[in-house]
């Protein structure tokens, strides 16, 4: 890649940038990305076609066309964390956790028999389960709604437990059995996935049946308010949550424990399946005049700081270390780095297809409701996995 340093790039400066922060989309599909689209067809969505005598190859070195949707490496998810009492810094979760702009709360860390009186001590499901429970208990003390946002499946907000909640049972079963794919799920912890799922719609600011019409931006308006405690999602999530009740320093991450052997060594989940890509089709100046664009990104002043603080992406870059982002979410991930503990792959792309990831999603929505029971989320689960494979799994 080549090299390229601010003055050279007046025309990088000047435009792009800018039109990169202003036309930044978040997909609600895949979620586990701040998906980024320019104008001018710098960079395209992946529903576009990659045809090389499109305009964008008539077009000069300055709009030239890279080929798939561009996703910033590395996604951060896990359970987000704002809301329940005054805790210094000192914790090593970067984490103050507080009822913001109540001003009846009370810290549930000082109530009387409180399950935990530090954060630092839920590391697996059945604390976790114990803190969630005794939180939801104390609700009207604590001047909160629940102690999980509302697990909505509308569209908008499904893909966080159809898919990245879906990850957990995948990828142990993975890890157990020694591999990165199959043809055939088991379903080897699918009752841990009940376990997950059914701590989050009976310990939320709404009862299970409304959970068909709830979206994510009530999801995150829920967590910013103070309205709740724990809320599902991550890195990504930061710029929807920061600005309201809920200061950044009272938000930090924990793991989507699940109860298996060995969690206290878990981490937040980490990976990606998008990634920078150029058309190979279009014009050889054109693939330079990008390939020196994306070089421009990583590595100059502009660039980088655009990148880690006016995106807020995470930035998983050897050049960045001076441009280490302000957000607190990929601040705690950090934190789990550090502490050596182990990162949970996103295993989507070797799930089976769309289809699949909508069939478990309407199974779970109507074991929620009562109109369904979990076998069904089971046989969605592992017989619908067995269905024919698309060439893409989004």
């Amino acid at each position: 890649m080549s090299q390229i340093n601010d003055k050279d790039s007046n025309e990088f400066n000047n435009f792009y940038v800018e039109e990169v922060i202003k036309n930044k989309e978040s997909s609600h599909e895949t979620g586990e990305y701040n998906e980024i689209k320019i104008l001018n067809g710098l960079i395209s969505n992946t529903e576009e076609e990659e045809d090389s005598s499109s305009d964008e190859e008539e077009s000069t070195s300055k709009t030239v066309a890279i080929g798939t949707t561009v996703g910033m490496t590395v996604g951060i998810g896990g359970v987000v964390i704002g809301a329940i009492a005054s805790i210094t810094l000192s914790l090593n979760f970067l984490t103050a956790q507080s009822v913001v702009g109540i001003t009846q709360a009370q810290c549930y860390f000082e109530l009387t028999n409180a399950v935990v009186t530090s954060v630092d001590d839920i590391n697996n499901f059945d604390t976790f389960k114990k803190v969630v429970e005794d939180i939801q208990a104390n609700k009207d003390t604590l001047g909160i709604e629940g102690a999980f946002t509302s697990s909505g499946m509308d569209s908008s907000s499904d893909w966080r437990f159809k898919t990245h909640l879906a990850n957990l049972p995948v990828y142990y079963e993975y890890q157990k059995d020694g591999i990165t794919s199959t043809e055939a799920i088991k379903g080897t912890y699918l009752d841990n996935y009940k376990n997950v799922w059914d701590l989050y719609i009976n310990n939320s600011t709404c009862e299970p049946s409304m959970i068909s019409s709830k979206t994510v931006d009530d999801a995150s308006s829920e967590f910013a308010l103070g309205e709740a405690v724990f809320y599902q999602n991550g890195t990504w999530a930061f710029n929807d949550i920061t600005g309201m009740e809920v200061a950044d320093e009272d938000m930090g991450m924990l793991p989507i424990y699940i109860g298996v052997d060995g969690e206290e060594n878990q981490g937040l989940c980490t990976g990606s399946e998008n990634y920078w890509c150029v058309n190979k089709n279009a014009k050889e100046e054109d693939i330079k005049a990008t390939l020196d664009f994306l070089a421009w990104v990583v590595e100059s002043d502009t660039g980088r700081e655009a990148l880690a603080n006016d995106m807020k992406f995470v930035t998983p870059f050897t050049t960045m270390t001076d441009y280490l982002p302000e957000n607190p979410l990929v601040k705690a991930n950090q934190e789990y780095n550090d502490a050596k503990k182990t990162p949970v792959s996103w295993n989507f792309t070797t799930m089976p297809s769309e289809n699949w990831k909508n069939g478990v999603g309407s199974a779970l929505l109507e074991y929620a409701q009562g109109t369904g029971t979990w076998d069904k989320v089971v046989e969605s689960f592992v017989d619908g996995w067995g269905c024919k494979k698309s060439t893409r799994s989004l």
